[in-house]
């Protein structure tokens, strides 16, 4: 890894310092920074370092992350000074008309967030189609025939056997199916139900799940990967509790609650005077799922969880009407230009 982060670093520079225009130079900042940038390409790859040489390697990479910003600033800088020399003019004020930029939409900002914390926990990122199988979305997820999710009145059946997923919960099976444990994966993505909409619910909306498996993984393991990423999505200082709950996919199952973003835990109106807000659901992986994936119950236990990216948005933001991130008014979004 030391010695991808170190070609990676003379390439990098090498790119920047040899950029002649500001076209040029965004798009070695993309190619370089960007969200599929090599920069984050290594920072995937962290998973398959091995364990003892991780740490070192992240910060090797954060402090490459930083010199190539610094890198990028400077040359920046240079050019614009080079544009002035020649016209007398600085060439990056705006004209006389500014025509108004666009800003990434909250969901997407918190969604992306929320994955880059569990890159740097060694996740993977997968993916899976948005009109599913009954088979994916309930049978293999341990769904009874006769559970309720499976109605009409709480899903869009498109057939029989296809439907809009109802979670993110299908691709967890589909990735089992190809890929062979050790595997950590997130898989975010838009869910349907069939729900009246309402400050608190939408018949569209994100989730992000993830997925942990291999040998000896236990409760201990959940919990720890639940409080390091709301420290670092949340910040320092929030406790968290497992509440026991059930889910046909998970056993144990449990709902895990975090200290009120609002109040710090005294009790306020976001929370129901509780000082407690629910944020996810999450457990072990049930071994009828495992037995449906391929994999082999005896030999491994693995953990599952999953938040609705858009309660999680609400939280972070201080939004009290899902409603508002779906509408579309700029009055709104602008809101969150220069600080997202």
């Amino acid at each position: 890894m030391q010695d991808a982060i170190d070609a990676l670093r003379g390439r990098g520079l090498s790119r920047i310092e040899s950029a002649a225009t500001a076209d040029e130079l965004e798009a070695a900042r993309i190619d370089l920074l960007g969200r599929k940038g090599e920069v984050t390409a290594l920072l995937r790859g962290l998973k398959d370092v091995p364990a003892d040489e991780r740490p070192a390697a992240g910060a090797a990479l954060n402090r490459l992350k930083l010199e190539l910003t610094d890198a990028f600033a400077a040359r920046e800088r240079d050019l614009r000074g080079a544009g002035e020399a020649v016209t007398g003019l600085d060439l990056t004020l705006p004209g006389a008309a500014p025509v108004p930029l666009g800003t990434a939409h909250p969901l997407l900002t918190v969604l992306e967030e929320i994955c880059d914390i569990f890159y740097g926990l060694g996740y993977d990122r997968g993916d899976g189609p948005e009109v599913e199988l009954d088979y994916y979305n309930f049978t293999a997820l341990n769904f009874p025939d006769d559970h309720p999710a499976r109605d009409i009145q709480d899903t869009f059946f498109l057939s029989d056997k296809t439907l809009l997923r109802t979670q993110t919960s299908p691709v967890q099976v589909r990735v089992m199916e190809q890929v062979t444990p050790p595997l950590a994966y997130v898989f975010p993505g838009r869910v349907y139900r069939n729900e009246n909409a309402d400050a608190s619910h939408s018949s569209e909306f994100f989730q992000i799940e993830g997925l942990c498996v291999d040998r000896e993984i236990s409760l201990v393991d959940l919990r720890q990967t639940v409080d390091a990423f709301v420290e670092r999505f949340f910040g320092a200082g929030f406790e968290t509790r497992f509440r026991p709950h059930f889910f046909p996919f998970t056993e144990p199952s449990v709902e895990v609650d975090m200290q009120c973003v609002k109040c710090g835990g005294k009790g306020c109106g976001v929370c129901g005077q509780t000082g407690w807000l629910e944020i996810m659901g999450a457990g072990m992986v049930h071994p009828r799922v495992f037995a449906a994936a391929g994999y082999d119950e005896d030999a491994y236990t693995g953990f599952a969880f999953g938040m609705g990216i858009d309660r999680i948005a609400m939280l972070k933001y201080g939004v009290d009407d899902i409603r508002l991130l779906y509408e579309n008014d700029l009055r709104f979004l602008n809101q969150f230009r220069g600080v997202l």
